[in-house]
């Protein structure tokens, strides 16, 4: 058995189209969507993060505002901007790219943005609505992940489900998604014992720790889904997940690539939540 790759690039062009045809409505009555993007410091890896998704706005139509801090910003400064822009109605969607210098508090800051303007959906009442089963924004990697489920028409209801990874960014999040569609799901973490049993046992396994190529071929179900999330750099330099893809896809029935899987997916679900804010604050005038 070979396993069906899922293709997030083309599932993010798919997506990608149909905010083309929002934004275009959204235009035609008089409202932009826009998107505030703050970097503070000089990471390279998210200066290259950051220049995607104002690229991405671009390609989008949406609007897009950069804002840039030196590594000795001060937490005061941070909030100040952020709190001028939850005052500003051209603005829909506020990103603050982490990692944050050591001297800024990242709860304080997240906590800082307003609800309705937590694109990135990790403000604590974006998590609580996403548990609670209310409309919220969802976390981008883990709402592109049922995106590309839903793509390949992977049933979830009564599918035994396995998440490893406990992150509030995308283990936490993804394991509520896949509940809140009547999966049942087992969450594990880096103290979990005899991991391959738990895979093993699951029709669908979503990585997301950050270790290279952890889950094997002979952790895998015959036939299984296996979404990886892991972007990480083997010891030769190159870019690999958290699942041993080679051994993996000879054993699944579908897999994600590492690059081209989960990753283009991410931006694309940060476009489509700016969109509907802008959607949001249009109908409440």
């Amino acid at each position: 058995m070979t396993a069906v790759i899922m293709d997030g690039v083309a599932v993010s062009k798919e997506v990608r189209g149909r905010l083309a045809a929002r934004v275009a409505a959204l235009v035609a009555k008089g409202v932009r969507p826009g998107l505030a993007v703050m970097l503070v410091g000089d990471n390279p890896a998210s200066r290259v993060y950051v220049r995607n998704k104002v690229k991405a706005c671009a390609e989008a139509g949406i609007h897009s505002v950069m804002d840039e801090y030196p590594a000795d910003t001060s937490a005061a400064d941070v909030l100040a901007r952020i709190r001028a822009l939850n005052a500003d109605p051209s603005i829909h969607g506020i990103l603050v790219q982490l990692p944050l210098p050591p001297h800024i508090d990242v709860d304080d800051v997240l906590a800082a943005i307003a609800p309705e303007k937590d694109v990135d959906g990790f403000h604590v009442e974006s998590l609580g609505a996403l548990m609670a089963g209310k409309p919220g924004f969802q976390p981008c990697t883990p709402h592109g992940v049922m995106e590309i489920l839903d793509h390949y028409q992977v049933p979830l209801a009564g599918r035994n489900a396995v998440v490893v990874g406990r992150s509030n960014i995308v283990g936490k999040p993804m394991a509520l998604m896949l509940l809140g569609r009547d999966a049942t799901v087992t969450i594990c973490t880096s103290k979990t014992r005899d991991l391959a049993a738990h895979t093993r046992a699951a029709d669908i396994v979503v990585v997301a720790v950050g270790r290279p190529r952890l889950l094997t071929g002979d952790m895998v179900k015959p036939g299984a889904v296996v979404v990886d999330v892991g972007i990480n750099r083997d010891a030769d330099g190159k870019l690999v997940g958290d699942v041993d893809f080679d051994s993996v896809k000879e054993v699944s029935g579908f897999v994600t690539p590492v690059p081209g899987g989960v990753g283009p997916m991410t931006i694309t679900m940060l476009l489509a939540n700016a969109v509907t804010s802008a959607e949001r604050a249009a109908a409440a005038g």
